[in-house]
């Protein structure tokens, strides 16, 4: 199995990736790393961050291992059916949405952080914009 890491901010977090549920994705995922960009607080899904991915090229991505109820540090993968590319990082109660409506996004990672980093994580970006992150296979 392989692993992400997520350095956000300069704290750093693993994550193993779902390859079996979501081949397609995760290879996707493979394709685009290492990602430097900001970690954002979500506008409309609840208690989550989110990572703008709209600029990269993504191969066509079928629906798989897909969920609209993320659990706490579930990495979904949204390849931009409905609304723009994203990765979400759901850090508390999350129902993945947009102005398009509910949104499902394929749930290729774990991440291995414990509920209270999480929402301090996700308290944090409420109070400040943004984090910066650097996403990784290693």
């Amino acid at each position: 199995m392989g692993e992400l890491e997520f350095d956000i901010d300069g704290d750093v977090y693993t994550a193993e990736l779902l390859e079996e549920e979501a081949p397609e994705s995760v290879e996707a995922m493979r394709d685009f790393l290492p990602l430097e960009s900001h970690l954002m607080h979500v506008r409309w899904s609840g208690h989550a961050t989110w990572v703008n991915i709209d600029e990269i090229e993504l191969p066509e991505i079928p629906r798989e291992n897909h969920t609209v109820y993320p659990s706490y540090g579930d990495i979904l993968l949204y390849p931009g059916y409905r609304n723009e590319k994203e990765i979400l990082v759901p850090c508390g109660s999350t129902c993945f949405k947009s102005p398009a409506g509910e949104l499902a996004g394929n749930h290729v990672a774990t991440l291995n952080a414990a509920r209270d980093e999480l929402r301090e994580m996700e308290q944090e970006t409420l109070r400040t914009g943004q984090k910066d992150i650097t996403i990784r296979e290693v």
